[in-house]
């Protein structure tokens, strides 16, 4: 008879403990499991697992909602600090009894797998390790949170900078691109000593772990069993072959369309085919209802799931002081629902944030479905896809009486968003190609040789930038990548999805509905394929291949093209 029963909704852990939910998971590992116990054992577990990390998520919400408030931060920090290192011994422990149970049904071999693979790499000397991890990154979001600028003598948070980098005075956005880099160049050293550590910190797991370094030890623990380090090298090596060439005759089009004789970085938000650069939306009340449209076009089932958001408050979306930087979409697993954070600021990159983070809700919704926690959480390549490919998949329907725009500013932000695809592509391969680098090579650890190693590869993949008299600037970029400081080796991810992505829109092209009906099916699998089989049934292949991504590439630059030409003729 089991003597903890556990609370309705998350709400009855939001004050938890390690030492208070320690009880639940040793009364789970002292129950027996066979051929009759054991869906009831793992639907426990699972329901357990769904309810503390909902309250932990509720907690990150909370305090990435106001980095000042001193409560949030505590109650965040116990949770990231204190409980989940600790959950993850004892989910090691209750891993075991599922290993030597090894489930034969199909839907679960993705979680069998991942389960091996967390008891082999699973050090108790790593536990506080990665508590102590945890309180690092909770240190630069309160370093970044608390940033702000000088901005028509007011101090303003850094998004509100956002719509004066699409100013057609360049003046302007020269000094709102200098005003937003400007605490990142003054946080320098401060957020250098803070990754100082943390390099030092995951080197350490790493060798516990038996493994040569972090990268090698990531690649284990994120489950990449699909791919390896050599993989991520030739996509980086097939983006520079491909993709950086595209990025230079973009950008030629881009100086050239706004009659300079050099671009500067401050000249690439601006909307070169347009005037002024739309204002999408009004408030966030029409933000989110336009969005709901938008979705409704491309599924109606996908419409009412954002509707149910909006309804249950489960949309932050405007900046505001204190707010931590970035957007993330968070699943609160025990009610079923997913949870968009972002800093909206009243220009298009916000619509192409909530159109990804969206991605990621449906995600969320489809794979709700299934009955254990494992099998709903994909791996990051798969999530990206899902996100990536809304982007894309949402694109016919922009334009008002559906989307946001006009019909010339629908033209011109489809142009954008697709130069803004090249765009990343190149950064994310300079991203994970800098993160290799930091933990393969001893001067991974040395913050000068850093900088320098990041100025060399940003000289590889972006190209036709004038960055002359910038390195302070230039430097800071990967300073504010949050991810290198608190998702490390998360971001190759968006570079395999995105070409996903591409594919999901090149058949989109020749047939949406059907494009949209294989998505659906892909969200609805959640984790229960291996990675290539997922994106078979998204209707595209997982490639590192410079073929496959050339060919890609092209279809983006003729659509480029003809996108340049109908903007021409609407001018």
């Amino acid at each position: 008879m089991l003597m903890n029963s556990l609370p309705e909704t998350s709400a009855g852990f939001a004050d938890a403990t390690w030492e208070s939910l320690l009880p639940y998971y040793r009364e789970l590992e002292a129950m027996p499991v066979g051929p009759t116990t054991f869906d009831a054992w793992l639907g426990r577990w699972s329901r357990l697992d769904e309810l503390v990390t909902e309250a932990a998520s509720l907690a990150m919400i909370a305090y990435t909602s106001d980095t000042a408030s001193e409560t949030k931060k505590a109650a965040h920090l116990r949770f990231s600090m204190e409980v989940l290192p600790n959950l993850e011994e004892a989910e090691v422990a209750l891993a075991k009894k599922f290993v030597a149970f090894a489930p034969g049904h199909v839907d679960l071999q993705t979680s069998l797998r991942r389960f091996r693979t967390a008891i082999e790499i699973f050090r108790e000397a790593n536990v506080p390790l990665v508590s102590e991890a945890e309180g690092l990154a909770a240190q630069y979001q309160q370093i970044t949170g608390s940033m702000t600028a000088e901005w028509g003598g007011e101090r303003v948070p850094l998004p509100q900078l956002q719509p004066f980098l699409k100013s057609a005075d360049r003046a302007v956005r020269e000094a709102a691109w200098r005003a937003g880099n400007l605490p990142y160049v003054a946080a320098r050293n401060e957020l250098a000593t803070l990754f100082d550590r943390m390099v030092a910190l995951r080197q350490t797991i790493s060798r516990n772990a038996g493994f040569a370094d972090y990268r090698e030890y990531v690649f284990a623990a994120k489950c990449r069993f699909d791919y390896a380090p050599a993989d991520c090298e030739r996509l980086q090596d097939a983006i520079e072959r491909t993709v950086v060439p595209a990025i230079v005759r973009a950008l030629e089009h881009r100086r050239s369309r706004l009659g300079l004789t050099r671009l500067r970085p401050w000249d690439l938000a601006i909307d070169a085919w347009r005037a002024t650069s739309p204002v999408p939306y009004r408030n966030v009340n029409e933000f989110q209802e336009t969005a709901a449209r938008i979705f409704s076009a491309v599924s109606p089932d996908l419409g009412g799931q954002f509707r149910t958001m909006i309804s249950e408050g489960l949309l932050d979306l405007e900046s505001r002081p204190g707010k931590a930087p970035g957007g993330y979409c968070d699943t609160l697993h025990a009610r079923g629902r997913p949870f968009v954070f972002m800093n909206a600021a009243g220009v298009a990159e916000d619509v192409t944030t909530l159109l990804h983070e969206a991605g990621h809700c449906f995600h969320a919704f489809a794979s709700h479905a299934r009955p254990f926690i494992w099998q709903r959480h994909p791996g990051a390549e798969s999530a990206e896809l899902a996100s990536m490919s809304m982007e894309l998949l949402a694109s016919p329907y922009l334009a008002k009486p559906t989307g946001y725009y006009s019909e010339a500013d629908a033209l011109s932000t489809r142009l954008e968003h697709l130069e803004d695809a090249l765009l990343s592509l190149a950064h994310i391969a300079s991203v994970d190609a800098f993160q290799g680098w930091i933990y393969t090579n001893e001067a991974g650890s040395d913050a000068a040789a850093r900088d320098h190693a990041w100025l060399a590869l940003r000289q590889r993949f972006e190209p036709g930038v004038d960055w002359s008299d910038l390195d302070a600037e230039r430097k800071a970029r990967w300073y504010r990548q949050l991810h290198i400081f608190l998702y490390p080796f998360y971001y190759i991810e968006y570079g395999i999805a995105q070409i996903g992505a591409l594919q999901v829109w090149r058949n989109a092209r020749h047939d949406q509905a059907k494009a949209v009906a294989a998505y659906r099916r892909f969200l609805a699998l959640g984790a229960t394929r291996p990675l290539p089989e997922l994106y078979q049934e998204a209707g595209v292949e997982m490639s590192f291949d410079a073929g496959l991504i050339g060919e890609l590439v092209a279809m983006v630059e003729a659509e480029m093209a003809e996108l340049r030409v109908a903007l021409a003729k609407a001018a």
